[in-house]
């Protein structure tokens, strides 16, 4: 089944453009904080003789940016790749027929959920690479542990999102309202987090900000951030659980 996946991601060269999608976000911003004085001299209706002096970002600040980059248009892209990662397949009875056959309910969405897993991992890897090398061109060089950090604790809040996607997608009919639902939940859990840090903390939504402090050198261990990693765990076990049931009681009406 995995390699079904696996197939489906190459015939439908998503394994080629989301990767290409994420190093564009990831180089356009050390590219655009280096030249941003010359593009406001030549965009902007400026008196003869003008002169603007932008301080450079360090290093650290372009990554955590790039990393905002790929909350807003990364996270959508992903969501909107498997948005129908289950429900297309309920409405054109693909899913009926291959569970008719010795395959389990769990094998099924597990094996999507790691060619989700893998084309989002490779995707954040090429983007933020990318912005990590034009960073260090272009700007300063940024530690390796700094970033490795970031990118595991951010690519761990892709994953909610994309379970999120999984779970909605095998409850819902209509992909679109599967990818409405997951960046609604998703934005719900940022907010709370950040609204309300001192009760919220510990919710995943926490996570994009623990990327960054970690890549702007700043996380320290805490209750709350170890609090947010467990909860993290336990909600992703808690969904695709959920999904399997859903996706039983889905199969015996369909």
């Amino acid at each position: 089944m995995f390699g079904k996946e696996l197939l489906e991601l190459v015939r439908s060269l998503k394994l080629i453009w989301v990767p290409i999608v994420f190093i564009a976000l990831g180089i356009m911003q050390p590219v655009t904080s280096y030249y941003m004085p010359v593009i406001l001299e030549k965009a902007g209706n400026l008196p003869d003789g003008s002169v603007i002096e932008i301080p450079l970002p360090t290093g650290a600040q372009v990554m955590a940016e790039t990393l905002a980059q790929f909350g807003s248009l990364g996270a959508l892209v992903i969501v909107l790749v498997f948005m129908g990662t289950v429900s297309s397949e309920r409405n054109s009875g693909a899913v009926s027929m291959i569970l008719v056959k010795p395959v389990s309910p769990a094998s099924y969405l597990v094996s999507k959920w790691g060619a989700m897993l893998l084309l989002s991992s490779l995707s954040l890897l090429a983007g933020y690479g990318a912005a990590w090398y034009y960073t260090g061109f272009l700007i300063e060089a940024v530690a390796f542990k700094a970033v490795l950090s970031s990118f595991l604790l951010y690519e761990l809040w892709l994953l909610v999102l994309l379970t999120l996607t999984l779970l909605l997608s095998t409850a819902l009919r209509s992909a679109a309202g599967a990818a409405f639902a997951a960046l609604g939940a998703g934005a719900v859990l940022s907010l709370l987090s950040n609204l309300f840090p001192k009760y919220a903390g510990w919710l995943p939504g926490a996570l994009p900000g623990f990327a960054r402090q970690a890549v702007m050198g700043s996380l320290e261990w805490s209750s709350r951030f170890g609090a947010c990693l467990v909860a993290t765990v336990m909600l992703l076990a808690a969904l695709v659980l959920l999904a399997n049931i859903l996706l039983r009681r889905a199969a015996a009406i369909d």
